[in-house]
């Protein structure tokens, strides 16, 4: 197929109709509710993710899985986009996918794990000589915020804002702490991909991963919504600040109040471990800047419209 002109950065034209039903079927409604919001307590009182607060969600659907490579590459060959790690030349890779780290030195302040590697983009995630083979249905990685933009502009969806997210992610489940209960490993097994072993050098992969997983890896939760936490951050539709506020009654279809600065980040990563990152439950949250690019974050996306 031939892609439709673009300029570098921008989507040109709209979706095919067999791409825009391939989205489409994985698309699963979402009850209209109420939602609890964060949690009595922040761990990390920078992500101001406590406490608790009751927002009222009109029904919508989102995607039962993050956007994977296989559906990524329909997007890059119908609309001729160039990724921002595309347009850069370089994206930060985690240190031990690389074959030889020490030719990668830079990184950023206080993260040495994390390395500045020239080529690295979504079709080559550790850099120029690697690819994607195997990997089809992981998901999407070194993707910025604009690229999930650009990508659900194209297809007709849109980023889900925070609390679609987290009302999703909790999969019909109150006062939880994961998609399927508070237990961390129910009946000794994992629930989803995060780091096993001593951050960030040694990683047992005891949960059978020690990069991403495929899209659909694990069970999923009462919505039907796979890897809502672990395996990558997914970016939303707002702008980091504080949650909604509280309010009686509860604020409806709550989105963020803060206009330009970082975005926010859901759900943790295959890199989240207790020593360092424990931000793998339903209401944890992060942020980085739009043009952010790296090897653990991706997106899902929302149905063009709330019922």
């Amino acid at each position: 197929m031939t892609p439709a002109p673009a300029t570098a950065g921008t989507a040109g034209g709209a979706a095919s109709a067999a791409l825009r039903a391939a989205i489409a079927e994985d698309m699963r409604q979402i009850p209209a509710g109420f939602c609890e919001m964060g949690t009595p307590k922040s761990r990390y009182e920078a992500d101001r993710d406590s406490p608790r607060r009751r927002v009222k969600l009109s029904g919508f659907q989102i995607s039962a899985v993050t956007v994977s490579n296989r559906i990524f590459a329909r997007f890059i060959e119908e609309s001729g986009y160039v990724t921002t790690a595309g347009r850069e030349g370089w994206s930060f890779v985690f240190h031990l996918f690389l074959a030889e780290p020490k030719v990668w030195l830079t990184h950023p302040a206080g993260t040495p794990w994390w390395r500045r590697v020239t080529g690295a983009d979504w079709a080559h995630p550790e850099g120029p000589e690697s690819d994607l083979a195997g990997r089809e249905d992981h998901p999407v990685t070194h993707v910025s915020w604009h690229d999930a933009e650009a990508f659900a502009a194209f297809t007709g969806t849109s980023l889900p804002s925070e609390a679609q997210w987290e009302y999703a992610a909790r999969g019909g489940l109150t006062r939880m702490k994961f998609p399927w209960g508070n237990d961390l490993t129910p009946a000794g097994r994992h629930g989803h991909n995060i780091w096993q072993g001593r951050f960030p050098d040694q990683n047992s992969a005891e949960d059978g991963f020690a990069g991403t997983a495929p899209v659909r890896a694990f069970s999923p939760n009462g919505y039907g919504l796979f890897n809502m936490t672990g395996n990558v951050w997914e970016w939303t539709a707002d702008s980091f600040g504080p949650l909604p506020a509280a309010q009686h009654p509860p604020r409806p279809d709550p989105v963020s109040q803060v206009t330009g600065g970082s975005k926010v980040m859901r759900g943790g990563s295959h890199l989240c471990h207790d020593s360092y990152c424990g931000r793998y439950f339903v209401h944890s949250r992060s942020h980085n800047t739009a043009e952010s690019s790296t090897g653990h974050i991706g997106f899902r996306v929302i149905g063009a419209d709330t019922v």
